[in-house]
């Protein structure tokens, strides 16, 4: 069986990739970080969608990017509850520097290790906050730079591909899409800014990216009469 990498977080696009990436036949082996984030609630979510997906194995690596900081998921910085900034605007402050270059960087180390060819990321470029590192420019750039950089792809033993199976569905697509394939939303946790009785503060980005996608995708969050 052909195997993936993929990067979980444990909200609703990386657990969709992870349930794309087991529709398409893959031996999964999910990847979660705990660096300590201000959402480190969301492993939580990671370990159950892990678990009822049927993942070969669930990788949790710890680093502490409060050292860095630079962000508000990553320091005391307030978490902007204004609307959703647009693609256009200045990119917001739960921006994590290079998050995904790091977070891409384990994996292919870890895919390297394994001989999988495959990593998949639940990036998206349409109903998202603004990120670059969530671009197909950039993705395609890591790709390339991944093929370049690792012992079994110079040797051509293996050419890596970065899977981004969501990358320009909107939130509601990917919802559709999730559902279909029986993904359980129930397990799955978006907010940035958990209130201190672990609930989700319904105001954040990310919050309103998940009433949203759930309204236009006409399907009930199972997390709603939980909030």
């Amino acid at each position: 069986m052909k195997k993936a990498v993929v990067l979980l977080s444990g909200g609703i696009d990386s657990s969709t990739t992870l349930a794309v990436a087991k529709a398409q036949g893959y031996e999964l082996y999910a990847l979660s970080f705990d660096y300590n984030q201000r959402h480190r609630i969301e492993l939580e979510s990671a370990r159950k969608i892990a678990k009822a997906l049927e993942v070969k194995k669930h990788l949790v690596i710890r680093f502490d990017l409060r050292e860095i900081g630079g962000s508000a998921l990553t320091s005391e910085t307030e978490v902007s509850k204004s609307e959703p900034q647009s693609r256009q605007s200045q990119i917001p402050i739960t921006y994590v520097p290079a998050r995904n270059t790091i977070f891409l960087s384990f994996a292919l180390s870890w895919a390297e290790t394994l001989e999988a060819g495959d990593i998949f990321i639940g990036a998206n470029a349409v109903d998202y906050s603004g990120y670059p590192d969530c671009r197909p420019e950039y993705l395609r750039a890591f790709e390339e730079m991944a093929n370049l950089a690792t012992k079994v792809s110079v040797e051509g033993k293996i050419k890596f591909r970065i899977n981004a199976p969501l990358l320009y569905m909107t939130k509601a697509e990917i919802i559709r899409k999730g559902t279909e394939l029986g993904l359980d939303y129930s397990l799955t946790w978006s907010c940035y800014d958990p209130q201190p009785d672990g609930k989700p503060c319904l105001q954040c980005d990310s919050c309103r990216f998940r009433e949203k996608g759930f309204k236009e995708a006409g399907v009930k969050d199972p997390l709603a009469s939980q909030s």
